[in-house]
């Protein structure tokens, strides 16, 4: 499963959406993880109400089934809840690695319902109905 990560510093989550320098992306797996892509954004990223900004952070996470950030506004929420990935606000800076280590336990474990739905971001249903 790909999990995105919103970061200015490329260690913490510290990042609001839609304000961040960068995007880090990650594969987890039950027994590892590993570094995909990083992608970093220039130009005036502050709060102004241009939802535009938004539209190259959205194409970067569209394939990951969750999003680490500090914060998120509304309609940015909205717009990454749309494309099937579940937001998770990250409090008080937390170490990527730290969240990465602890999302592995809980794979290991019994993930919530959240967690299943979004590990199975897609992947095709299969229904086994018995034959009568």
């Amino acid at each position: 499963m790909k999990v995105a990560f919103a970061t200015q510093d490329l260690k913490r989550v510290d990042a609001h959406f839609g304000w961040a320098k960068n995007i880090m992306i990650f594969e987890v797996e039950k027994d590892s993880h590993r570094h995909l892509q990083t992608v970093s954004f220039d130009g005036d990223l502050k709060e102004d109400g241009n939802e535009d900004k938004l539209e190259p952070k959205l194409e970067v996470i569209k394939d990951c089934s969750i999003l680490y950030v500090a914060a998120i506004g509304g309609s940015g929420a909205a717009r990454v809840v749309a494309k099937g990935i579940h937001p998770v606000k990250s409090n008080n800076a937390e170490s990527i690695e730290d969240i990465l280590i602890r999302l592995r336990q809980i794979l290991n474990g019994t993930p919530p319902p959240w967690l299943r739905k979004a590990m199975n971001k897609g992947k095709e249903k299969v229904f086994n109905f018995e034959e009568e």
